[in-house]
């Protein structure tokens, strides 16, 4: 709406009208903001940015994105208790606003110790949701997994579906890293599906892909099978980032877990397009290996890529950014009404996803590419993610809602950060507002930190 006029008071918009129409208090500071769209503050349904608040609780990367909200407890992975976690925010403040899941692989290492590499018992179980349900009073928004990593992987189906049953009859929803994003998608995506159906609560594909070489091409009949679900009346959602690279530990490249087995690591890497896709972002026991491919490791070292593998998982493996997606998979997934946009990144995030997600999107998947309508791709940061998580008074510049607002150059907008520098500041988001506080402006954040807890009640 041009010539528009919003009035804040508090940390509330209490009108909304064209110049003219509203009468401005004479003690109310104006902020200019002709040539600038000015939108709800963007809400990050996947972030792992829990992992640096203490250090960094202005987040900077995400804010200066637009980022107001961030969902956190992600991939099974989350604070607990959670009551703790949510009553600690308001005592050391950030700049944004934070809600959590609890996690799956949390509450199963609670129980089982250390020893879950194989399926829980019904005791366990039965503990496990316990914990759930514990924290779901607390405030919890639902139960996410992460099948995939280790602590997950054991896990059988009914198990997962006996904890999501417990969020569900909190209103939760189950969102997850899926089983497999590689040659199993499409089994993985329905096995989500499921626990859906047989939990009785809504389903969030945590950031959609089609990670191996088999796999490419397959958007569509991964959104076919989606569809299907949601024909059927069922509530299935999903987010995605836009990069064509996923980040993660190493030993993901192996999913059967033989890490030992020469066969097994040269189909992983042959999966994901060989030892060239693969770089080295963090790893404590040979530090010299970072921001390197494999494929350039090898060629030092005079050894295959299947035995530097196993030499590094053997020394105690590595954090990896791997480029194996394909940017018309994402083209298609995003292009779904259903598909938000997310980060799955951080404060401190080794992938340029943690810094650059929302600029990203709104400078090249709409300025350049003309994937998305800018309407469109506010929507995927805004009102459907707060329609997702039931976000009451977010999402939306409307009177009454929370004043979380930003404020950015259309023309301008862009990512900044890459592989290379991963933490580097985007462009073109010229002011931030969370509750009605300016939180970054001009570059640079202001020192304030209004974020709050958000609970699921």
């Amino acid at each position: 709406m041009k010539n528009s006029l919003i009035l804040v008071r508090g940390d509330s918009i209490i009108a909304v009208g064209r110049v003219g129409q509203l009468k401005i208090p004479e003690s109310a500071r104006l902020v200019d903001a002709r040539g600038l769209v000015l939108a709800p503050g963007f809400i990050d349904t996947h972030s792992h940015s829990d992992r640096g608040l203490d250090s960094d609780p202005g987040a900077k990367t995400q804010v200066s994105q637009g980022i107001t909200t961030i969902a956190v407890g992600q991939d099974g992975g989350s604070e607990f208790p959670v009551g703790e976690f949510l009553e600690k925010l308001p005592r050391s403040p950030a700049a944004l606003n934070v809600l959590t899941f609890v996690g799956h692989a949390t509450v199963r290492s609670k129980v089982m110790g250390e020893d879950t590499s194989r399926p829980a018992t019904k005791t366990e179980i039965d503990q496990m949701k316990s914990l759930v349900d514990q924290a779901m009073k607390e405030g919890a928004f639902g139960l996410s997994s992460g099948l995939e990593y280790e602590t997950g992987k054991p896990a059988t189906t009914e198990e997962v579906i006996s904890l999501a049953q417990v969020a569900g009859r909190h209103g939760g929803i189950y969102i997850s890293h899926i089983r497999d994003e590689a040659d199993k998608t499409l089994e993985a995506l329905a096995e989500a599906i499921h626990i859906g159906r047989a939990g009785y609560l809504p389903v969030q594909i945590s950031h959609i892909k089609l990670g191996t070489v088999a796999v490419w091409g397959k958007a569509n009949a991964a959104i076919a099978l989606i569809n299907k679900a949601r024909q059927r009346g069922q509530d299935v959602t999903a987010d995605c980032y836009p990069y064509d690279a996923w980040n993660s530990t190493i030993r993901v490249l192996i999913p059967s877990g033989r890490h030992d087995d020469p066969t097994e690591v040269r189909r992983g890497l042959d999966d994901v397009g060989g030892a060239g896709n693969i770089t080295i972002v963090s790893c404590k026991a040979h530090p010299d290996y970072e921001f390197q491919t494999l494929e350039a490791i090898t060629q030092k070292e005079g050894i295959s890529s299947v035995e530097l593998y196993m030499k590094i998982v053997r020394d105690g493996g590595a954090g990896i950014v791997c480029r194996s997606m394909k940017e018309s998979d994402i083209r298609i997934f995003y292009q779904q009404p259903w598909v938000m946009v997310s980060s799955d990144g951080g404060i401190g995030s080794l992938h340029p996803r943690g810094a650059g997600t929302y600029p990203r999107v709104l400078g090249r998947f709409v300025r350049e590419f003309h994937w998305l309508t800018l309407p469109e791709a506010i929507r995927k940061m805004t009102s459907l993610p707060a329609a997702r998580l039931k976000l009451q008074r977010r999402g939306l510049i409307r009177t009454g809602f929370k004043a979380d607002i930003v404020l950015f150059d259309p023309l301008s907008v862009i990512d900044r950060a890459s592989f290379q520098q991963p933490q580097l500041i985007s462009e073109g988001v010229k002011s931030v507002f969370v509750s009605g506080v300016e939180v970054w402006r001009d570059g640079t954040t202001t020192g304030n930190r209004p974020g709050i807890a958000i609970r699921n009640y």
